[in-house]
This record gives structure tokens, C-alpha cells and sequence, in this order.
């Protein structure tokens, strides 16, 4: 799926750890995409009324603070293995049921909050995930929250659910599915990067871009569930093979975004989750 000019902008705002891209830059990549300079710059105007992006007085342009938490946690690809911990059978709730669902924008913000981390719903208004995360509890309320859940929800652990609940809450996750999709996905990656070195630049460049950002956005939405309900071996494969994938995507982008000197984009952050970021501002 081709983006748009919002979310092209905010993918490749992403790479740049330090430092900020002129606007020359930002419309040359929109070219490879089909963007019209006019619309790159139309969307880079209402992303800076929304701070998802700014600017300093060069015309130069870098993320803004509002896109923050969620470009962390599509960022996180890198460090999963060192999010989780041996799950002790424990589960994490959120109760959302005194939240309301008339605030269409807020209930799309809650709902994206709730998915990024992998709760699934036990029964309306109760979602559970395995309490197998490495940060506490009350960090992963703060990132809930910051993600765009209601403060007034309540986020806890939970215990000694009974042995329907139990069983029902262990086959929230389509388990089969998640396999496939680490298998399909690693292969198309590994097909890619065996013929992306031998294609125009260009042509490259997209692709990577492309293929990038719909493993990206995989890994953000990823459960990380527990050996006990999922192996990890196929998901550990998969973003094994995107770490190499990462390298050549760098190699095909080198110097495209004039990073205030540098030359190299930071990661494939520029490739995150097509769409993700885009959803920062709750529309």
C-alpha cells in the first residue's frame, strides 16, 4: 500500500534520532512515492499545526512531541527480547467500562493504545494480556495512558480467574495466525533482500520502504506472548532477518535525507508501521 503524504512524512521524520531534514529532502522522497511537492508541503503545514512535527528557522523539520509515544513503541522492534520476562501465570487487566463509548475519538485512541500492547477482550469493557512484561505494572499504565488511554481507566493485575476464564482468556490469541505471519513475512523479506543490491536505486528505496514499514508495523502490534502460549522461535527469526533487511535499507537511503550532515538514516524507523505515527493525532 502506497502512503500518503502525512504518513511518508512522519515514517521518514522518524529515522532522525538527531538533527532535523530540510524540505527539499522530504519532497524529493515524495516523488519516488507519486506525492506532488504541493501536497507534501500542505500535509507538512498541518502536521505542524498538530504538532506531530516542527520546524527551526531553516526550514528544516524533525518530529514533534506529540508523536512521541508511539513512535516508541513502533521503535521498540529492536529491544523486544529485552521487554518480556517469564510469565508466572499472572494476567494484566484494563477495565474501560465506566470510559464510555460516545467519544468516537477517544475510544479510536483507546483502542489503538490497547492493541499496541496486546490486550485482547476477555469480556466487554475487560481486556487481559499475560502479565509477562519486563517494565512494572504502574510503567506499563504510564505507556497506556501516553499511547491515548483514559487516565480514569483501570489498569491492574490480575489473579485466580476461574477455570472457564482461565481457559477462554489462554485462546485469546489466534496462535496459528501468528505463526503464519511471522513465516510469510520473513520470507518475503528474505526474497527481498536477495535481489534488492541488484535493482536501481529507486526502485530499492521504495521497496524497502514498503516491505519495511508493513514488518514494522507487525512487530509494533506484535503480543509478545509467552513460550507457555506462543514459541518465540518464529518471531525471534523475524526480526532477526529484519535487522539484516534494516542494513540494506539504510545502504539503499544513504544520504537521501540530508540529516544536518549526516548521511545515513539512523534505522528503518523511516520504514515503521505505514499509517502508525499518522494515527498519533487520534483521527
Amino acid at each position: 500500500m502506497r502512503p500518503t503524504a502525512r504518513s511518508l512524512l512522519l515514517d521518514l521524520l522518524s529515522t532522525v534520532s538527531r538533527g532535523s531534514v530540510p524540505v527539499r529532502a522530504l519532497v524529493r522522497s515524495g516523488e519516488l512515492f507519486g506525492i506532488e511537492p504541493n501536497a507534501i508541503r500542505v500535509a507538512l503545514a498541518r502536521l505542524r499545526a498538530a504538532r506531530l512535527v516542527r520546524s527551526d528557522e531553516r526550514g528544516r523539520y524533525q518530529l514533534g512531541a506529540r508523536a512521541g509515544a508511539v513512535h516508541g513503541q513502533v521503535a521498540s522492534w529492536r529491544a523486544r527480547e529485552r521487554r518480556t520476562r517469564p510469565w508466572d501465570a499472572g494476567w494484566l487487566a484494563v477495565h474501560t467500562s465506566p470510559l464510555g463509548r460516545s467519544d468516537r475519538r477517544a475510544l479510536r485512541r483507546r483502542l489503538r493504545a490497547i492493541a499496541f500492547l496486546g490486550f485482547r477482550a476477555l469480556e466487554p469493557g475487560l481486556e487481559l494480556r499475560p502479565d509477562n512484561l519486563a517494565e512494572p505494572t504502574n510503567a506499563t499504565r504510564e505507556r497506556l495512558e501516553a499511547l491515548g488511554l483514559d487516565s480514569r481507566a483501570l489498569v491492574c493485575r490480575l489473579d485466580g480467574l476461574d477455570a472457564a476464564r482461565e481457559a477462554r482468556a489462554r485462546g485469546l490469541w489466534d496462535v496459528d495466525a501468528l505463526g503464519r505471519a511471522y513465516r510469510e513475512r520473513t520470507a518475503e523479506l528474505e526474497r527481498s533482500a536477495a535481489q534488492l543490491a541488484e535493482q536501481p536505486r529507486e526502485r530499492a528505496m521504495v521497496e524497502s520502504f514498503l516491505l519495511g514499514g508493513a514488518t514494522l508495523r507487525q512487530l509494533a502490534y506484535d503480543p509478545l506472548l509467552p513460550e507457555e502460549l506462543a514459541p518465540a522461535r518464529e518471531r525471534d527469526r523475524l526480526v532477526a532477518v529484519m535487522r539484516q533487511y534494516d542494513r540494506l535499507g539504510r545502504a539503499a537511503w544513504t544520504g537521501m535525507l540530508e540529516v544536518d550532515g549526516e548521511h545515513t538514516p539512523a534505522d528503518l524507523r523511516a520504514f515503521e508501521a505505514v499509517g502508525a505515527l499518522e494515527q498519533a493525532r487520534g483521527v
